[in-house]
């Protein structure tokens, strides 16, 4: 699978510190990536297209897959924010089926390996110490190529499943008179 050289990613960066999104802000253009960057993960889950319903559970609209009009290729938030923290915004993202297979990786302040080990186990890519560094983002392009390659699977079993449908589906045969 040839990935082109020109595809830019789209990165979620989630901090409530203005001063700590601008900077993870201007490392990840250095890299080309497109960024997008709230200051709340409650903004974040709203920006993926996740909902809470009255059950207080989180969820992609049931009529619209498409959760928003551009692809988000990896999220990047920091641990500790009033409200929600990153690690619950990243348990709501390996909970949703539309959004599961999105890297997540946190950034934090404080290095504690407790912290980082329950973020690793539930499904974090990383985890970086702030202040985030260049060589932290050089981190980021196993993961966003990996997602990658993961989309064009799952489009290419979509396309195959399509096709077998319209194949064995009982109008194909019938025709007009």
């Amino acid at each position: 699978m040839a990935i082109a050289a020109d595809v830019q990613f789209h990165v979620l960066a989630v901090d409530d510190s203005r001063i700590d999104r601008m900077l993870i802000e201007r490392l990840l253009k250095t890299y080309s990536f497109h960024v997008t960057a709230v200051d709340s993960a409650s903004k974040a889950l709203k920006f993926l297209g996740l909902v809470e319903d009255d059950m207080r559970t989180f969820e992609a609209p049931v009529a619209s897959k498409t959760h928003q009009d551009v692809e988000v290729n990896l999220i990047i938030t920091d641990y500790c924010m009033p409200g929600m923290t990153g690690y619950d915004l990243l348990r709501k993202i390996k909970e949703s089926k539309y959004l599961k297979d999105i890297p997540v990786v946190i950034m934090s302040s404080e290095n504690v390996p407790s912290r980082i080990n329950r973020c690793l186990e539930e499904g974090a890519e990383e985890f970086f110490l702030k202040p985030v560094q260049q060589s932290d983002v050089k981190k980021l392009k196993p993961h966003l190529l990996k997602s990658m390659i993961k989309e064009e699977q799952d489009q290419l079993i979509n396309n195959n499943r399509k096709c077998m449908e319209e194949s064995y589906s009982p109008n194909r045969n019938i025709q007009k008179m």
